[in-house]
């Protein structure tokens, strides 16, 4: 049989209890770390009138591509994924989009203008849409055209789809 010793030595000296430590950093850090994340939560995302403004505004600034007659910043508003409605066409990708609507940079004056009339984005601000008329060079609504927008990265609005509608000059029915 094979007993092992074992050691039951008094200890030398007083015996005390372990050192308490202080709570007070561990509780200054936790109020520290729950005021930041007060101060993260309470600082919103912009509302539904802020991002429909940022929808507006990004409309409007592609629009003036078209009046600036500059193509290449045309193409900087095209998601990726865009699908744009070319009468019975669809355009699929930002390089079909691109190079279908260069005939409509190519004269020194723009064929058309547009603006937004009607702006709305989803609660969770990352999709949009835009609608408006579309005009001639001479001012006369020709048509209107309504685009869906998507957020891509902060403050950064792509267009995703677009299609144009022509206007009716038909007489209203009694």
């Amino acid at each position: 049989m094979n007993v092992r010793p074992t050691c039951t030595a008094a200890p030398i000296g007083p015996v005390r209890p372990p050192a308490r430590r202080s709570r007070r950093p561990a509780i200054a850090v936790a109020v520290a770390v729950a005021f930041a994340l007060v101060g993260c939560a309470s600082a919103p995302p912009p509302g539904g009138a802020d991002l429909r403004q940022q929808v507006a505004d990004t409309e409007r600034a592609f629009a003036r591509t078209m009046a600036d007659r500059d193509h290449a910043a045309f193409v900087t508003f095209l998601s990726a994924e865009a699908v744009f409605f070319d009468g019975p066409t669809q355009l699929q990708g930002r390089q079909q989009v691109a190079d279908a609507w260069k005939r409509y940079y190519e004269k020194p004056a723009a064929p058309f203008s547009w603006e937004p009339a009607d702006v709305e984005v989803l609660a969770s601000g990352t999709l949009a849409l835009s609608s408006g008329p579309v005009r001639s060079p001479a001012g006369r609504t020709v048509a209107t055209y309504t685009s869906i927008w998507r957020l891509e990265s902060p403050g950064v609005w792509r267009i995703v789809f677009d299609k144009g509608n022509d206007v009716c000059d038909c007489a209203r029915a009694p």
